[in-house]
């Protein structure tokens, strides 16, 4: 077997950890890298990846607070597009979603109205008193990525539909506070699905958080339903919470025409609030921080 100490395959005559050996990690949160790399497929990030998504992730939630802003009724979801893109632009920022998947995403965000859980795409259809609408805005900002959304509530809502706003609003607040090292990831659905449920909703399990920074969907998944997904979150971590909540049943049906609209099973509403999030050494960080 091969040691460290053998001479150099090279003929250098040094010995091959001084010569042609990659160089092992030295501090704890480097071997602590390297394990999370290789038992999970978890990349903790270094400082500078984690100020890259840092400064792309509040640009993301500055552009969404923005669009927000417009969304009003007789306003169109493809306006509110073609606002994000002109902000994009602006920042030299480019828009994730555009292009993203197959079939290739239309749009440069996502606009989830009433029952649509996630995916929606922008249209001519105007806002109307009643709706509720969700704003999925992700930004690539000098090669770094940063995802969150929001809702919208446009006038008199009903009752049931202030409820799932109100209810996954605060499945997020919840399972986030909970965020430090140690903690395992299935506490999050835990948290979400205990508190859903007791306010007489459900959870999505066919969309799930996920790993999020170097690329627009890394490992791990983030499930916001009862799971046993047993990974501690360690310092480094960047990833979504995005609560899907539905007042009817938690099943949804992806549009057989565009291949991305997600519906409820039962056509009753659904919302969705989301965060990118940074574990650092004793806590967390909201790396989204938009406003309502």
């Amino acid at each position: 077997m091969f040691s460290r100490n053998d001479p150099c395959w090279c003929g250098s005559g040094k010995k091959w950890k001084k010569c042609h050996a990659p160089e092992l990690p030295h501090t704890p949160q480097e071997l602590l890298r390297t394990k999370y790399l290789k038992t999970y497929g978890i990349l903790l990030k270094n400082k500078e990846q984690i100020e890259g998504i840092r400064q792309s992730g509040h640009l993301a939630a500055k552009i969404l607070d923005a669009v927000c802003k417009e969304a009003v009724a007789g306003v169109t979801t493809n306006y509110l597009n073609t606002l994000a893109e002109k902000l994009h632009k602006e920042a030299g920022a480019i828009a994730a979603p555009l292009g993203y998947g197959s079939p290739p995403f239309p749009k440069s965000i996502c606009t989830s109205l009433n029952e649509v859980i996630c995916h929606g795409i922008p249209n001519d259809t105007p806002l109307k008193e009643g709706d509720i609408l969700n704003i999925d805005v992700t930004c690539i900002l000098n090669g770094y990525y940063g995802d969150c959304s929001r809702m919208v509530t446009i006038g008199k809502i009903s009752e049931e539909k202030q409820r799932v706003c109100d209810v996954s609003l605060e499945c997020l607040k919840r399972s986030t506070a909970i965020l430090k090292p140690g903690v395992f990831a299935y506490e999050i659905g835990e948290v979400i699905e205990d508190y859903a449920t007791e306010h007489g909703c459900s959870v999505v399990n066919q969309f799930v958080g996920h790993g999020v920074g170097v690329g627009f969907h890394e490992a791990p998944q983030i499930p916001h339903h009862y799971n046993k997904l047993g990974i501690p979150l360690a310092e480094g971590m960047t990833f979504t919470i995005e609560p899907m909540i539905n007042a009817g049943v938690r099943s949804a049906i992806i549009d057989p025409k565009d291949h991305w609209t997600a519906r409820t099973g039962d056509l009753r509403a659904s919302a969705q609030w989301e965060y990118t999030i940074l574990i650092t050494e004793n806590g967390h960080e909201i790396l989204t921080p938009w406003t309502l």
